[in-house]
């Protein structure tokens, strides 16, 4: 019996959800080359106001607030991008659960459960990648299979 659809079955979300990442939320605080024309982003530029949301967490994010809207923002955009392709993929989905953990926790607990699911979505998805790997469908695995080839 084939085993491919299984894979499938894991890349869709994976796949889903590192497009959304970068194109939805990723390119809307980071500056990407499919990034709106009216957020007047350079190219791996941090929106102006994501640092100032930062530091408001407190904490060390309000000792180095740019260099965590820089992080936070280059994981869900270049990670996303990663994710989609499914290539660095256990490195990309730890970038990508450890930014969501802080907006669970750090901007969406105080906001209810229903500003959360978002964030909860692409923590889950994160951790079973960052415990699969990319599957059969992401370019780890064309990789491997290169380089491994006996």
């Amino acid at each position: 019996m084939p085993r491919w659809w299984q894979d499938l079955f894991l890349a869709v979300p994976r796949i889903i959800c590192g497009y959304l990442l970068t194109v939805v939320f990723g390119s809307d605080k980071f500056g990407l080359p499919w990034s709106s024309a009216d957020k007047n982003l350079a190219l791996f530029e941090v929106v102006y106001w994501f640092p100032q949301d930062v530091a408001a967490y407190g904490g060390i994010f309000k000792l180095f607030p740019i260099f965590f809207a820089w992080m936070g923002a280059f994981s869900e955009a270049f990670g996303g991008i990663l994710l989609l392709m499914g290539f660095q993929t256990r490195l990309a989905s730890f970038l990508i659960a450890c930014t969501m953990l802080v907006a669970i926790f750090m901007q969406q607990l105080q906001n209810g459960t229903w500003n959360m699911l978002p964030a909860m979505g692409f923590l889950w998805v994160g951790i079973y990648s960052m415990i699969l790997g990319s599957g059969r469908f992401g370019l780890d695995y064309l990789f491997a299979k290169r380089y491994f080839r006996k």
